[in-house]
């Protein structure tokens, strides 16, 4: 049996380190949680503000990073558990992203919806700003999930005065 449990960043960045396939720990985040199988970590993912500026408006949140050592139903699980607590903490969307080799399998199980067209798939480095590429240059899938009609009121730092 899978459960759910808070876990700390830097927990979660150390699980990260060791088993996922092409990215290393996110920079930040809001939360972190861990699924467990008796007394054994499965997984964990990490969500915090969207990394796209356009999108970081205050009400949508993102899946930064979801890592798993392939035990079945354990992503799924995550996701699930992610949209609970952003909704619960009064997010109107919360996002993910996959490369476009994945297929997103767990993430429709969870209830989740898959955008049209593919994302990404650029670097950042720039003459007048040079970067380090740290992740797969392809391009990629963006799941959602809204969850604006699950509560009633936004966040009192955007309303209007």
């Amino acid at each position: 049996m899978l459960h759910i449990y808070p876990v700390t960043y830097r927990f979660a960045c150390e699980f990260i380190r060791k088993h996922h396939r092409h990215h290393g720990a996110p920079q930040g985040h809001k939360f972190s949680i861990a699924c467990f199988e008796t007394n054994r970590i499965v997984g964990v993912a990490t969500v915090g503000r969207p990394v796209s500026r356009y999108l970081d408006n205050g009400t949508t949140a993102e899946v930064t990073r979801l890592c798993t050592d392939g035990t079945r139903n354990a992503c799924s699980k995550l996701y699930a558990a992610c949209r609970r607590i952003v909704r619960e903490m009064g997010y109107a969307t919360i996002i993910t992203y996959t490369l476009d080799t994945e297929l997103g399998t767990s993430l429709i199980a969870a209830g989740w919806k898959k955008a049209e067209g593919t994302f990404g798939g650029r670097n950042w480095n720039v003459p007048g700003r040079p970067r380090t590429i740290k992740c797969p240059q392809q391009f990629k899938h963006k799941y959602y999930s809204e969850l604006a009609g699950e509560h009633v009121n936004p966040p009192p730092y955007l309303i209007r005065i």
